[in-house]
C-alpha cells in the first residue's frame, strides 16, 4: 500500500509548488519567472542566477507551466509567434533559433506559423508579440496590419519599406549591402553573373530589389550585361543549385557569381563543386545576408548583411513581448558591412574540388 502511494505521489503532475522547493525559492520566485519577467531585460528583481535555478528544476521535474491559467491571471499567452516566408532559408531558420533562445531565457514559448497566411493565423491565435517577414507593401497588408494593432496585438515587423504604425518595425536595407558585394567582386572580376530570386528580377525594371545593384554597378564599370548570365531561382536551395548548375555549366560560363541570397550563394558553391570546378580559382562567390551557414561551407562564404543581426532582432522581438505597456511603434535600423570570407579570396591556397 505505501508503495502504491508513494508511486501515485511520483507520478502525479509536477505543480509550481514542487519547482519552487526543488530551486530553493518561493513560489512567487517560480511565478515571476514563469511569467517572462525576469531577467535584466525587464528590470525585475530576480537574478539570472536564481532563474537560471528555477528552469533547471523545471526540467528536472518536466514541469511545463499552465498557459490557461496563466492567460486568465495575467491577461499573457506566454507565446511568442513567428510568421516566416520561407522555413528552408538560413536567414529565416537563424532568426527562429535566436528568438527561440532568447524566449526560452523568459519562459516564452515560440510558435512558428509555416503557411504564410500571418493574419488569419494570429486571428486563431492569441499571443504576446508576432515577428513578420513577409508582409507585402501594398493597402490590403497595411490595413491587415492595423486591424491587428487596433485589437491589441503586439507586433514586430521586418520590413524595408514600411513604417511603425502601432507596430515595431526593423529595418535591414539591403541594397548599399549588395553595392557593397559588387564592388568587391569588381575589384578582381569582369565576368560576373548573378544568381537571384525570380520576384528580384521581375521587379527589378520598376522597383528597386537585390537584382537592381547588379545591374547598376555593371554598367557603372562600363560592363555589358549578358542576359543568358542571369539565372533564376524559385523558393528553396534545391532551385537554387539547378540555377547555379545551369549557369556554371555553359561554355562561356562567368568567373565570378553574385548571389542575391545567402543559401543561393551556397547552392552555388555545390554546383561548383558537383561540377568540378574550384571555387575562387575558377568561380568566386558571393551571398546576400550574412547568415551563419556562411561560416558552415567550404570554403567560406564571402557575404553582406547586418553585425549581430540575430541576437539584437531577438532581443527586440521579446523586449515587444514583455513590455508592461503598448508603447508607440519603434524604427530599429542595421547596417550592413561586407563580411570576406575564402569563397572570394583568389589568394587563399587552392583546394581540390569535392
Amino acid at each position: 500500500m505505501a508503495e502504491r502511494r508513494q508511486q501515485s505521489t511520483t507520478s502525479r503532475r509536477p505543480t509550481l509548488r514542487m519547482v519552487a522547493e526543488r530551486a530553493g525559492v518561493s513560489t512567487a520566485t517560480v511565478s515571476y519567472v514563469f511569467s517572462g519577467r525576469s531577467g535584466a531585460a525587464s528590470g525585475a528583481g530576480v537574478a539570472e542566477a536564481t532563474a537560471a535555478r528555477v528552469l533547471a528544476a523545471a526540467d528536472e521535474l518536466n514541469y511545463r507551466p499552465n498557459i490557461a491559467a496563466r492567460t486568465i491571471r495575467t491577461g499573457r499567452s506566454g507565446m511568442v509567434q513567428l510568421s516566416l516566408h520561407m522555413l528552408s532559408d538560413p536567414w529565416s531558420l537563424a532568426v527562429a533559433d535566436a528568438v527561440n533562445v532568447e524566449a526560452n531565457r523568459h519562459g516564452l514559448t515560440t510558435l512558428i506559423l509555416a503557411d504564410g497566411d500571418w493574419h488569419a493565423a494570429l486571428d486563431r491565435v492569441e499571443s504576446d508579440v508576432a515577428y513578420l517577414d513577409g508582409v507585402g507593401i501594398d493597402e490590403d497588408a497595411e490595413r491587415k496590419l492595423a486591424d491587428l494593432v487596433q485589437r491589441g496585438q503586439r507586433l514586430v515587423v521586418f520590413s524595408e519599406h514600411l513604417e511603425p504604425a502601432g507596430f515595431d518595425v526593423v529595418r535591414s536595407d539591403a541594397i548599399p549591402g549588395c553595392e557593397l558585394a559588387m564592388d568587391h567582386l569588381l575589384e578582381r572580376h569582369v565576368r560576373i553573373g548573378c544568381l537571384a530570386a525570380e520576384g528580384a528580377v521581375r521587379l527589378a525594371p520598376t522597383q528597386i530589389t537585390r537584382y537592381s545593384p547588379y545591374l547598376e554597378k555593371m554598367a557603372d564599370a562600363g560592363l555589358e550585361v549578358d542576359p543568358e548570365w542571369t539565372v533564376t531561382y524559385t523558393e528553396g536551395q534545391a532551385s537554387a543549385f539547378a540555377a547555379a548548375v545551369r549557369l556554371l555549366s555553359r561554355d562561356d560560363r562567368p568567373d565570378a557569381i553574385y548571389a542575391t541570397t545567402d543559401f543561393a550563394a551556397i547552392a552555388a558553391i555545390n554546383a561548383a563543386h558537383m561540377l568540378g570546378l574550384r571555387v575562387p580559382h575558377d568561380v568566386a562567390v558571393i551571398g546576400v545576408g550574412n547568415t551563419p551557414d556562411a561560416q558552415l561551407i567550404a570554403p567560406t562564404l564571402t557575404t553582406v548583411g547586418p553585425t549581430d543581426f540575430y541576437d539584437r532582432q531577438a532581443r527586440i522581438i521579446i523586449d515587444r513581448a514583455l513590455a508592461v505597456d503598448d508603447a508607440p511603434g519603434l524604427l530599429h535600423e542595421f547596417a550592413w558591412s561586407l563580411f570576406p570570407g575564402a569563397s572570394t579570396d583568389l589568394d587563399a591556397p587552392t583546394t581540390l574540388a569535392r
